[in-house]
């Protein structure tokens, strides 16, 4: 579980987005910015989430939000699923976990009796480069509501 909560200053990042460019907080100064850690790519629950967010897309862009998703996959991986699913938001590789790690969602995991080290699923809702919602109880399926809900 992540020590960062509302009224942090959300840990400065710099990322790879599917189309090779550079991402990094500082980018998103007076923005929203939805911040989402999922676990990987084409699986069925991390696809549910992005369809959601996808599927809400203008309604998260009404509210002022940016969206950009994080996962340890490869850029090449990132540019299948968002081909696949057209997704309309930057999703950042982060295959050395320093985001995830920054953020404190790289942790243990329990997974049919075995455990783990993964992403813990967690979405920030970042203002102003400062923390003012944390989700770590992500309904995959809901997830745009979760957000559009704050």
């Amino acid at each position: 579980m992540t020590h960062l909560k509302p009224g942090d200053p959300a840990p400065d990042f710099e990322g790879i987005d599917q189309n090779n460019e550079i991402v990094r907080l500082s980018d998103f100064k007076g923005k929203k910015l939805v911040l989402y850690f999922y676990p990987k790519d084409m699986t069925p629950g991390c696809t549910m989430e992005a369809k959601s967010l996808r599927d809400a897309y203008d309604q998260l862009r009404a509210k002022g939000y940016e969206v950009v998703g994080v996962s340890p996959d490869p850029v090449a991986r990132h540019q299948k699923f968002v081909a696949k699913y057209e997704l309309p938001f930057r999703l950042l590789a982060d295959e050395d976990k320093t985001i995830a790690k920054a953020y404190g969602v790289w942790g243990k995991k329990k997974f049919m009796g075995r455990e783990f080290m993964g992403i813990l699923r967690t979405t920030f809702l970042i203002e102003d480069g400062i923390i003012k919602h944390v989700i770590t109880k992500v309904k995959t399926k809901e997830h745009a509501a979760q957000i559009l809900a704050v």
